[in-house]
């Protein structure tokens, strides 16, 4: 039954043009499920173009993670083209910075404070609200937000909202998975290290050097590292997992 539903399910995987999403999708795809890529950048097309090049049945999606009304029309549009939803992966995210540095809080405004927010959390409950009656409905469900090492202490290296935007997102699953306890689906969370992404190409190249000697293995995580664990959260290996954090860091100690 299991080959049957990946074949006419999806699994949905936000932030998926480049880096860790487009990674999480190839893997989820190499396994046999028809991916649904979503992402506000227009290379997103050219990155679902790639996978199906590589034999997988993946179709783009173009969404703002931060617009309520498009990611109502993006659920509609995809359940219109896939039917039935297996997995979700709220990948997206931002991190702002300036001049390749955070900002302090204290000079923080309001509108980077909220935009943070709004892609960072609310993005991903909108989405999971939307998509429980399809997941409910599925022989499993799975759900799996990808938070950060930066929820796990107060970390230097990333701003305020980024980090109360994670913190916020493991809270948030951890609730999910309680509330649907009892059904098909399990919510869980995997928190990265620092990657070798677009996303953190932003910082100035001291910050990587200074991270790799404080990391037990020497070298920054790479997308295929958190793919792997999230492909195995999505897995029937997985069905007794709900509502933990699989921390991806390198040996990174988290407070």
């Amino acid at each position: 039954m299991q080959d049957e539903f990946k074949a006419s399910g999806a699994a949905i995987v936000t932030g998926a043009a480049r880096g860790i999403g487009l990674e999480i999708a190839r893997q989820l795809g190499q396994d046999g499920w028809r991916v649904a890529m979503c992402d506000i950048l227009d290379v997103i097309e050219e990155s679902a173009q790639q996978l199906r090049a590589e034999g997988i049945d993946a179709q783009a999606f173009r969404m703002d993670m931060g617009d309520e009304s498009s990611i109502a029309a993006t659920v509609k549009a995809i359940e219109e083209r896939f039917g039935k939803i297996g997995i979700l992966v709220n990948n997206a995210g931002i991190s702002p910075k300036h001049n390749g540095f955070k900002l302090p809080l204290a000079e923080t405004s309001l509108s980077e404070w909220e935009t943070v927010m709004r892609v960072n959390l609310t993005g991903p409950f909108l989405l999971c609200r939307a998509l429980l009656p399809t997941l409910m409905a599925a022989p499993r469900g799975r759900i799996v937000n990808v938070a950060s090492v930066t929820a796990r202490y107060a970390s230097p290296l990333t701003g305020g909202p980024y980090n109360a935007s994670k913190i916020g997102l493991i809270t948030f699953s951890r609730i999910l998975a309680l509330e649907l306890a009892g059904t098909s689906v399990t919510v869980n969370c995997v928190a990265p290290g620092r990657i070798v992404t677009p996303l953190s190409q932003q910082h100035d190249p001291s910050v990587d050097r200074e991270y790799i000697t404080k990391v037990p293995v020497r070298r920054l995580g790479l997308p295929e590292d958190i793919a792997n664990a999230i492909r195995f959260l999505c897995s029937d290996a997985a069905d007794a997992i709900t509502g933990t954090v699989v921390d991806v860091n390198g040996g990174t100690f988290c407070n």
